[in-house]
C-alpha cells in the first residue's frame, strides 16, 4: 500500500507521544506508507486560566475533529477519556490500541502517601472526579485546581505550597517519569475517568483505506471494555467535567466485569454499583451498571450538579 496520510494531534508532550505511538505503529504493519503529524490546538490548550469545567464537551477534540471532517487530516489520536460518548456526524473511532495502566496516581513532594498527608494538605487536580473522590476518602484536605501538561504539574508540585497532585498513570508511564509517583491508586478505592489508559484513533466514515490500515493496531478486548465504560457514561448523560467514573476489565474467557461510580462534587456521597457480564455483549454490561447506579440514586445526585 502506497501513499501518505497525516495524523492530527495537540502539541503538547503526551499527545505528541500518542501521535508517534500511533505513526510507529502504522510504519510496523505498512512500512511503504508516508505517515505525518499535523498539530492542532484546541480550545483546552488555548484556555490556560481558568478551569474547564463550563467550557462545554470536546475541549481537547473539537478543532482537531474539524479539521478532520474537512479532510486536513486523515486521522485523529485523542486520549479517550477525553473524547465525548456523542461523535459529529461523519465520524467514529476506528481504532482503539491496547490499553495502558487505568489508574489514578497521587504524587507528593515529601513522598507521603495519601494515609500520611498531615490534615489540610493541598492537593493539586482539575478532574471533579478526582477530587470528590479523594474528598470521600480524606475530607480534611485541601483540593485546589492545577492547569498544565504533565512537566507543568510536577513543576508546580515543586514550586509552590501544592503538597501533592493527582495524575493519569498513563501519561507518566508514557513519558518515563515513573520515578515521580509515590501511590497508586486502587481502581475501586479511586475509580478511574470512562476510557482513562486508552488512546482512540478517530476517521471519517466508509474511508475504507484508512480503515484497512487501522485494523491491526485495535485490541478488541480493551475495545470491549471502552465500550461498556462509554455506555454507562452516555446513558448516564455525563462527561469527563462530572464527577462519574466507569472501569471495565476482562476477568476471565468472556467475562467482563464494570464498576461505575457517581458521586457527589465534595465528596460528601459516592454511590458506586459493579456488574459482570459478556464481553461480546458490553453495551448490556454498561446499561445493567448504569441502572443498578440509578437505582442508587444517581439522577437525583446528578441534577444538583
Amino acid at each position: 500500500m502506497n501513499r501518505s496520510i497525516t495524523i492530527g494531534t495537540r502539541g503538547s508532550q503526551l499527545a505528541l507521544w500518542q501521535a508517534q505511538f500511533v505513526k510507529r505503529q502504522l510504519a510496523h504493519y505498512f512500512p511503504k506508507v508516508e505517515v505525518n503529524l499535523k498539530i492542532i490546538k484546541t480550545t483546552g490548550d488555548a484556555v490556560l486560566d481558568r478551569s474547564l469545567v463550563g467550557l462545554g464537551k470536546g475541549v481537547f477534540t473539537k478543532e482537531i475533529e474539524i479539521a478532520l471532517h474537512n479532510r486536513e487530516i486523515d486521522l485523529a489520536v485523542h486520549s479517550l477519556k477525553d473524547l465525548p460518548t456523542e461523535l459529529p456526524d461523519g465520524l467514529y473511532i476506528g481504532s482503539i490500541p491496547t490499553r495502558e495502566d487505568p489508574r489514578d496516581v497521587l504524587i507528593t513532594s515529601s513522598g507521603s502517601s495519601l494515609e500520611d498527608l498531615q490534615s489540610g494538605a493541598k492537593i493539586g487536580t482539575t478532574s471533579p472526579r478526582r477530587k470528590a473522590q479523594l474528598l470521600h476518602i480524606r475530607p480534611d484536605l485541601q483540593v485546589v485546581d492545577i492547569r498544565g501538561n504533565v512537566d507543568t504539574r510536577l513543576r508546580k508540585l515543586q514550586e509552590t505550597d501544592l503538597d501533592g497532585i493527582i495524575l493519569a498513570a498513563a501519561g507518566i508511564i508514557r513519558l518515563k517519569k515513573e520515578h515521580h509517583i509515590t501511590q497508586y491508586f486502587d481502581t475501586e478505592k479511586m475509580v478511574p475517568a470512562v476510557g482513562q489508559g486508552a488512546l482512540a484513533i478517530e476517521v471519517r466514515d466508509n474511508d475504507t483505506v484508512v480503515e484497512k490500515l487501522l485494523a491491526p493496531l485495535n485490541n478488541t478486548t480493551t475495545a470491549s471494555e471502552i465500550t461498556a465504560e462509554r455506555t454507562l457514561l452516555e446513558c448516564l448523560g455525563g462527561g469527563c467535567q462530572l464527577p462519574i467514573g466507569a472501569y471495565a476489565k476482562r476477568i476471565d474467557d468472556g467475562v467482563l466485569s464494570l464498576i461505575g461510580t457517581v458521586c457527589h462534587p465534595e465528596g460528601k456521597l459516592r454511590i458506586v454499583e459493579k456488574a459482570t457480564g459478556n464481553i461480546n455483549n458490553p453495551e448490556h454490561l454498561g446499561k445493567v451498571v448504569t441502572e443498578k447506579l440509578r437505582n442508587s440514586g444517581a439522577d437525583e445526585l446528578l441534577k444538583t450538579l
